[in-house]
């Protein structure tokens, strides 16, 4: 299974852009879907979602972070420590197949499997433990150096970006192939954060679609030379595997144009929601619980992709106001407040509000109390304060050129032909979990 992070339909199935020859080649042999990513359309949770068949309300994971209750900055980072649903690995283990993951979010730290894991974008770094088995992590430095786990995307020095980028990539591959060529394995999981990267950083160069597009001699290779040097390595990786291995090409969510950042605590402010003790110091200034009137604040909110809002509730916060017997009608209120937001120049924008309750069959963790998507993720939530507009060109934690979509994709070529070929329509994440478990149980 290959994972591209946030690789869209538009890229894959309509043939926008170059450098994935192979990977369509595959894709037009197979069948293929539309995949329809979770709530929220993010990283982490999304690969769980599809690796568990849970809902992020089940896993109790919102998020690459999430709050700690009571307090408004302080946060904690979601690892494999938090999943507690058995993953796609987890059951190929135990009927008996060997399984080989690589890449997959959040797999750091590592956990024992039924063959060999190398860990995700949330390892720390490379001087910590992130294979199993552990004796794995000397093999492959002795061979490829020290792994590249991330790089940091959201620079002005993009040269550097691509240079880290492309570096990485190319190390992620290799190694894929070196396992691929030397390890037993009837499952092989492999996700490339690159191309999640490599969007972020260089979409408006590379989208003619995007408001602020850009031609580019350099930075608009950049997404391209990324494709080919996946698809390159999928060529040869076809010439390393058995001929009759099924292939599934998948990502967690698609991605588009960022069109701005909507500042949503001055926002909660100049509706009343929140009251700030003192003004802020400086433009994009985060917001800190000693800057809060915690006696006259009804709410806050995290930026992200998407925002989370949380509820000054009596009983769950230290300094809480609104009553338990009260809490829903406000919720129900601010839920209506977003919904009315309207873009720079007064044009409706279609905002998606969520209590968790009303998407998930369960509701584990430490969930907020609303889950917001601005003008249908067109626009980022910015969280910090400052500002003399609500509306920002840019991402207030650093150049960012795109957001994340609703749709990704998720293509299955079986060589055998007993799968078929054509498209199969949209499938929900949680759903493709149930194909991925078919194919690897009953196909391995």
């Amino acid at each position: 299974m290959l994972g591209l992070d946030s690789l869209p339909p538009k890229v894959l199935y309509e043939g926008y852009g170059q450098g994935l020859n192979i990977v369509r080649e595959i894709v037009n042999d197979g069948r293929r879907y539309v995949l329809r990513s979770c709530h929220p359309p993010i990283t982490i949770p999304a690969w769980l979602v599809m690796f568990t068949g849970k809902s992020p309300g089940e896993l109790g994971i919102y998020g690459f972070r999430h709050r700690r209750p009571g307090d408004v900055g302080s946060s904690y980072i979601v690892d494999s420590r938090f999943v507690k649903e058995p993953t796609l690995w987890d059951l190929a283990g135990k009927a008996g197949r060997r399984v080989g993951i690589v890449g997959v979010p959040p797999s750091y730290p590592p956990k024992p499997v039924k063959g060999f894991l190398i860990t995700d974008f949330t390892t720390p770094g490379p001087d910590k433990l992130y294979t199993f088995p552990p004796w794995l992590k000397r093999e492959l430095e002795e061979i490829f150096g020290p792994f590249i786990f991330d790089v940091v995307y959201r620079s002005y020095d993009k040269d550097r970006v691509a240079s880290e980028l492309l570096k990485m990539v190319e190390q992620h591959l290799a190694v894929v192939k070196y396992l691929l060529s030397k390890k037993a394995w009837d499952l092989f999981v492999y996700v490339e954060i690159g191309v999640d990267r490599a969007h972020h950083a260089f979409w408006k160069y590379f989208d003619d679609s995007h408001p602020k597009y850009q031609q580019h001699p350099v930075y608009s290779t950049v997404i391209p030379r990324v494709y080919e040097a996946i698809d390159k390595a999928l060529g040869e990786i076809l010439k390393i595997v058995p001929r009759d291995t099924i292939i599934v090409v998948a990502s967690d969510h698609g991605v588009k144009p960022m069109k701005g950042a909507f500042v949503i605590n001055q926002w909660l402010e100049e509706q009343g929601y929140l009251k700030l003790r003192e003004k802020p110091r400086r433009p994009g200034q985060d917001l800190d619980s000693s800057m809060i009137d915690w006696d006259h604040t009804i709410a806050w909110g995290w930026g992200g992709y998407y925002s989370r809002i949380f509820i000054n509730l009596e009983g769950r916060e230290p300094r809480g106001i609104v009553k338990k017997w009260e809490y829903e009608d406000v919720v129900k209120q601010l839920k209506k407040d977003i919904e009315k937001i309207r873009g720079p120049n007064g044009e409706p924008w279609r905002n998606l509000v969520y209590i968790p309750h009303e998407l998930y069959p369960e509701v584990r963790g430490d969930a907020p109390d609303l889950m917001v998507y601005l003008d249908d993720l067109n626009w980022r939530p910015a969280g910090t304060v400052g500002w003399d507009t609500l509306y920002l060109p840019e991402n207030d934690r650093g150049p960012d050129d795109a957001v994340h979509d609703w749709f990704g994709v998720f293509t299955i070529y079986d060589p055998e032909g007993t799968i078929g070929s054509g498209v199969g329509g949209e499938i929900p994440i949680e759903k493709a979990f149930e194909v991925l478990k078919e194919i690897s149980l009953s196909r391995c």
